[in-house]
């Protein structure tokens, strides 16, 4: 496996594969003065030190062009490749031409895009991921680089020709392409918003799990459609930290078989709650501006209130004078607007009523030139970011709108939760959208007084601190629980160990007040390594530090699925099938009949979604009978743990690709 990255994503997908997947693993990476880390707080990190004493061991030792990488091998499992530019000889030298997987997770599109065309075309089987941000780009990328792998692989005298060179369900040439910003997104929204809901959702299917509460004594939790996780047994200690791997017993479960979950008393569970199909794309917004934005709530009372001084007038002057309601009427907007005839010789009340509507029409003056220069203001500032309404509140305050800020909040909006986003950059690239989806935004540096209460902090639900420094995001943090003791925060910080201990402190600190502490590259790595593996990655939830992924696989090329029943193939603690693909065509060409494994073993395949055992509109069934028999021509949706899908994709492929490499 080839990791290229300048980041965090990198390293972390390296290890990743090194330590779950058990891969041998090339990491290309810029020299480490050029090599962009996050800032941090307190003491650097072991790793960047590391890093640096590598790098001076590699200046010191080595002669080599610097055009070409200069190559280090600390340990054996990792082989790190320092390459300035990823240019064609730093791919060769990576040995791209003989690899498995390569990903190219830098932070910028292009030099992922330029690094992809030239992979492809120095290994026409290669598996590609790429990392990039801009969701339409990437889908012609990933057909692009598909139609020119099988035009390699299948033209004349192509290392494909003969067959020979299929891979894994012939998913070894393929594209994916993945965003973590994408990736992470649902998890930091879901966070922000309930504490509890934890979404999946790719190509318009929605996977929901809720995390619930433990029981009462003698009770037992609802499984849901069923119980993907055990969350730790310190879940409501104020002191204690997300659990780990590490945690031991009293740490998170994955997918724990039914006996678990009911041994587990006093402890919360993860259940899949509802599975669905997402409507499109959340619309460009209005380009209009409402009638409501033209006028302030006080312009809009003082409107209210002429209106019934001019209602009661009109009442008192039908009375007093005995005239029919709307000539009374009438006569009261002449009185209003002072072109009437004075009411001389008139009887007293009818000359009072003209000189208290005189009165109130002096008033109306300087209330229709307020609305007119406001909504000359509304007109003029309509092409501008928007200021947070007046009386706002139950909203979420959003710090950043870089790669992760932007699509957290557009996720936000798309289940219509209100949101104001701070940031510092007036040319930030989530400004733009924000403009668009009507978001109220407040440019200022957060760190200064007076910016998050603007953003109407006091009257906030959550705040979601996502820039990427971490001494930005706890300051924040701090000031706004000082503000709201009981305000649900959530944390973006690189370094895991700084990050635990924020994490007690503000819990100890706060013990009623839900605090999270999440990392991007932590959320978006298992995906990444996942999808390198030759599987389409779903997605992944996080379940405190540990993460649960849903995978599509087929199960003929899996002998762990392959003729056993839904319930014989469910392994605790590893993988659990969820659900049956049933458009997916049957690419095994033997012409077997879908009713060989009986007509009781078959689910219902009625098209009706919402229903137990019925499939949604795209056929994927949901809520399986344990009985039914996996044939190999089925693709299937599971939820695995990384180890789990370690076990199910990775031993099986590193044979193969350990008898493909042998020289002939």
């Amino acid at each position: 496996m080839v990791v290229c990255g300048d980041d965090g994503l990198a390293h972390r997908l390296a290890a990743e594969l090194r330590g779950v997947y058990g891969e041998q693993v090339t990491l290309v990476v810029p020299p480490a003065a050029r090599r962009s880390q996050p800032p941090t707080v307190g003491r650097a990190r072991a790793s960047a030190l590391l890093d640096r004493v590598s790098a001076a061991v590699t200046r010191a030792a080595g002669n080599g062009d610097a055009g070409a990488g200069r190559t280090t091998e600390p340990g054996g499992a990792e082989r790190v490749v320092e390459a300035g530019e990823l240019t064609e000889a730093v791919l060769a030298e990576a040995g791209v031409d003989r690899a498995a997987a390569l990903a190219l997770v830098y932070d910028d599109d292009e030099t992922n895009i330029r690094a992809a065309l030239t992979a492809r075309r120095l290994n026409p089987r290669l598996r590609l991921v790429l990392r990039l941000y801009n969701r339409r780009l990437g889908q012609h990328i990933e057909a692009l680089l598909d139609q020119a792998s099988a035009l390699a692989a299948g033209g004349p005298g192509g290392p494909g020709a003969d067959g020979a060179a299929t891979g894994l369900d012939g998913l070894d040439a393929s594209t994916t392409v993945l965003s973590d910003a994408d990736t992470a997104a649902p998890a930091l929204a879901a966070t922000a918003v309930a504490g509890t809901s934890k979404v999946v959702q790719t190509d318009g299917l929605m996977l929901r799990a809720v995390e619930r509460q433990p029981p009462g004594p003698g009770q037992v939790a609802d499984p849901g459609l069923c119980t993907l996780a055990l969350l730790s047994a310190t879940t409501n200690d104020p002191a204690g930290a997300d659990g780990s791997e590490g945690s031991g017993a009293q740490g998170p479960q994955l997918l724990p078989d039914e006996d678990e979950v009911a041994r587990a008393t006093g402890r919360g569970t993860i259940a899949l709650e509802a599975v669905s199909y997402s409507g499109p794309a959340l619309p460009a917004g209005r380009t209009g501006l409402p009638f409501a934005s033209l006028l302030s709530r006080r312009l809009r009372w003082s409107f209210i209130g002429l209106v019934g001084c001019v209602v009661a007038l009109a009442v008192a002057s039908m009375a007093v004078t005995g005239e029919h309601p709307l000539h009374a009427t009438y006569l009261t907007l002449l009185d209003l607007f002072a072109i009437n005839d004075p009411a001389v010789g008139q009887p007293f009340g009818r000359q009072l009523l003209q000189l208290l509507s005189g009165l109130i029409g002096l008033l109306l003056l300087p209330v229709l030139l307020a609305a007119v220069l406001e909504a000359l203001g509304t007109f003029r500032s309509g092409s501008a970011v928007r200021r947070p309404p007046r009386g706002l509140s139950g909203h979420v305050v959003l710090l950043g709108l870089g790669k992760i800020g932007t699509r957290v909040m557009t996720r936000l909006r798309e289940l219509h939760i209100p949101v104001v986003c701070v940031e510092s950059d007036p040319e930030a690239r989530g400004l733009a959208t924000a403009r668009r989806l009507r978001v109220p935004v407040v440019l200022g540096d957060v760190t200064q007084e007076g910016v998050l209460e603007a953003a109407k902090i006091h009257r906030a639900s959550a705040l979601l601190a996502l820039t990427s420094i971490d001494t930005t995001n706890l300051e924040a943090s701090l000031y706004a629980r000082s503000v709201r003791p009981d305000l649900r925060v959530v944390l973006r910080l690189y370094d895991d160990d700084f990050a635990t201990a924020v994490y007690r402190t503000l819990r100890a600190a706060h013990p009623h007040a839900l605090t999270r502490s999440r990392s991007v590259s932590h959320l978006a790595a298992p995906a990444f390594a996942g999808a390198m593996m030759g599987r389409q990655i779903l997605g992944a939830i996080p379940v405190e530090r540990r993460v649960l992924l849903f995978a599509a696989v087929r199960v003929g090329s899996h002998p762990q699925l392959a003729g056993r029943t839904v319930g014989e193939a469910f392994r605790a603690g590893a993988w659990r099938v969820l659900a049956l693909d049933t458009a997916a065509p049957d690419e095994d060409g033997d012409g077997d009949d879908p009713a060989a494994s009986g007509p009781d073993d078959s689910p219902d395949t009625d098209r009706t979604a919402g229903r137990p055992g019925r499939s949604g509109p795209s056929g994927l069934v949901w809520d399986l009978p344990a009985t039914y028999v996996l044939r190999p021509e089925d693709r299937v949706v599971l939820a695995a743990t990384r180890r789990g899908l370690a076990e199910l994709l990775g031993r099986r492929y590193r044979r193969r690709t350990t008898s493909q490499a042998r020289p002939s």
